[in-house]
């Protein structure tokens, strides 16, 4: 071979390794940078101050904060039912989440329609400034990662697995409670009894499960598959999944994540 041949050949070998290596190292799928942020909405169909704030949930679950990936929940509470209109979306367990929540915060009372942001901040669900102020803080505040991923949608149940990044010291916490909720993408309601009779409601992740499934403990990291109950007649296509992770006794949400389960 003649010495021109012999370095056509290593050029050639030194490309082929060089495409290797840059393909091999290729970069994972670049992650959102964007701060996901757990905004919880205690509602009621029977309260006629509610449907604003139900109109600003929808709003904000369009991802409409710049820099965060807002995360919301729909919690209809039942202590309204019994003044003429019962909310077929409501549940005592809602009530009683707000009603710790009230506690933690050393309110009076609870009330609808309150907002909640990362169980760090409370305020009237209606109060745009106050929640620009509190969507601002909670997306300067570093969140541990969940992933979320589906392993099959039937009938009667959807089965996921939830999966966390370390529980790091900086966080502050000994152990965290990891919990999954099962809601409605879209929901609406012809009231026709109580304050809002009359109007057509239309709602966003509205809960419909909601389930402590784990504790991580500090320097640990948690991975799970996870089986929920679907109430019969739901369209699973109508239906996501979210995680978070909370500090003890509904203190602060140190991370949050959602899977629409219509686009898997």
């Amino acid at each position: 071979m003649t010495i021109k041949g012999v370095l056509l050949l290593t050029c050639g070998v030194l490309l082929l390794t060089s495409w290797k290596w840059a393909r091999d190292s290729d970069p994972a799928p670049a992650q959102s940078t964007a701060m996901p942020i757990l905004v919880e909405l205690f509602t009621s169909e029977g309260c006629s101050s509610c449907p604003p704030a139900d109109r600003f949930l929808q709003k904000l679950d369009q991802q409409s904060v710049p820099g965060a990936e807002v995360v919301v929940l729909s919690e209809h509470v039942d202590y309204w039912n019994h003044i003429g209109w019962k909310d077929p979306y409501s549940a005592h367990s809602y009530s009683e989440r707000q009603s710790a929540y009230s506690r933690r915060f050393d309110l009076d009372s609870v009330y609808t329609p309150q907002m909640v942001v990362d169980g760090a901040s409370e305020f009237v669900g209606s109060n745009t400034a106050a929640a620009d102020k509190a969507l601002a803080k909670a997306k300067a505040i570093p969140k541990i990662g969940i992933q979320l991923s589906l392993i099959s949608a039937a009938a009667q149940t959807v089965e996921a697995h939830v999966e966390t990044a370390t529980l790091e010291p900086s966080f502050g916490v000994r152990e965290a409670e990891v919990y999954i909720v099962l809601a409605l993408n879209r929901a609406e309601s012809q009231v026709s009894a109580g304050e809002n009779a009359g109007q057509k409601l239309e709602h966003v992740a509205v809960v419909r499960n909601l389930t402590r499934v784990g504790i991580i403990k500090q320097s640990h990291s948690f991975s799970q598959d996870v089986q929920l109950h679907v109430e019969p007649g739901l369209d699973s296509r109508n239906l996501r999944l979210v995680a978070f992770v909370q500090e003890p006794r509904q203190g602060r949400v140190l991370g949050a994540a959602l899977l629409p389960i219509s686009a898997n």
